[in-house]
């Protein structure tokens, strides 16, 4: 169900996205830009809420967006897209399915770095505290 929900925020943030250029000579559309760009921030919300990783979830959806933004744009507003810019949609493209395969290994294996509030929690429970109000053991 979370990649369904992903498919949704990016068709949303694409169709926002797109709307944007078409609003530009046609001011109405952008109340479709904004009903996009809300829609794909609630389900990529949602999407989180499911338990995929944010670097996946983000990732993916980041990635696809720009591709599927790219292509799209060259079909509906007659945009260059050069030979260039496809070896640089497929980096991305690489990029993204490099990253859920990481994350599906780490999944199986049950090894995820510990996250930043952890690793301060560790730092920090090292530091002594010192209460102002003790006085001095010396």
């Amino acid at each position: 169900m979370p990649w369904l929900l992903l498919v949704g925020a990016i068709l949303s943030e694409v169709t926002a996205s797109l709307s944007l250029k078409a609003a530009l000579t046609h001011p109405a559309l952008y109340v479709l830009v904004v009903a996009g760009y809300l829609s794909s921030f609630s389900l990529l919300a949602l999407v989180l809420r499911r338990g995929m990783p944010l670097g996946v979830a983000y990732g993916v959806w980041g990635a696809s967006g720009v591709v599927l933004t790219s292509v799209l744009s060259t079909l509906l507003f007659a945009e260059p897209l050069t030979g260039l810019m496809g070896l640089g949609i497929l980096l991305v493209a690489a990029g993204v399915m490099v990253v859920e395969i990481g994350s599906q290994r780490a999944h199986a294996t049950g090894t995820t770095a510990p996250g930043p509030a952890a690793a301060l929690a560790t730092a920090t429970s090292e530091i002594p505290v010192v209460d102002p109000h003790q006085e001095d053991p010396r």
